[in-house]
């Protein structure tokens, strides 16, 4: 019954803000008129204003208007009674910090698994996982927990970048890092290159964009996954 798209992120060289997903999120949020957006993980620092402001000028080409979950007097109520979804990119920590403060975990939990439309970005997209461990972001806050939604089955890397073989940087490849995370988890991870993203339509998921991505499962070498690929067997 799930109806969800995890992207690795909002925008993509040379284009605007959620514009190389239009088309998608059109299904997505098909006969939707007005969605609920979560702010929380406030990029660089900006305002939950702003921030709600650059969604609803991305979602007015789809004639849909958005309203920011920080404007709602009770965010429990607004997310059960929400006909639609969307939370941003930013800073994970300071996004899952902020769910568990306004007790929308099990919330969100709820609405995504009974069918509402859920669109998440970067950091929006990390949360959809079992646990936020494979995010690339400062832990500049202290959630209560790391676990997240669980609304997929495998933890995931938004802006996953292949070495550069040319480059003179002497630390971690982000393979490495996913790497150390089995040698203590044993959860999938997929990582997700730009212009990626998860889809999830009832039982079926999906691969979608131009790009493969790269599967790692503890104790086995990563493979590529095409585009398209069927998610649901991992």
């Amino acid at each position: 019954m799930k109806k969800l798209i995890a992207a690795s992120t909002s925008t993509v060289h040379g284009s605007g803000y959620l514009e190389y997903l239009l088309k998608p999120l059109g299904n997505l949020f098909e006969g939707i008129d007005q969605i609920v957006f979560v702010p929380y993980a406030r990029p660089g620092g900006i305002s939950h204003d702003a921030y709600t402001a650059i969604a609803a000028k991305a979602f007015s080409k789809l004639e849909i208007t958005v309203k920011g979950l920080h404007l709602f007097e009770n965010p429990v109520a607004a997310i059960h009674e929400a006909r639609g979804i969307f939370t941003g990119g930013g800073n994970t920590f300071v996004l899952l910090d902020q769910l568990y403060k306004n007790q929308l975990i099990e919330p969100l939990k709820n609405v995504i698994a009974n069918g509402t439309p859920y669109l998440g970005t970067s950091a929006g997209s990390n949360i959809c996982g079992p646990g936020v461990c494979t995010t690339n972001d400062m832990p500049i806050v202290y959630p209560p927990s790391f676990d997240s939604l669980g609304v997929l089955p495998f933890y995931l890397n938004p802006h996953y970048l292949d070495p550069d073989p040319g480059s003179t940087h002497m630390g971690e490849t982000r393979e490495t890092r996913i790497n150390e995370f089995h040698t203590q988890n044993s959860v999938a991870v997929l990582g997700l290159r730009e212009g990626s993203w998860v889809e999830v339509q009832d039982e079926q998921m999906h691969l979608r964009g131009p790009l493969k991505a790269r599967l790692f499962q503890a104790g086995q070498d990563a493979i590529e996954l095409k585009p398209d690929s069927d998610l649901s067997l991992i």
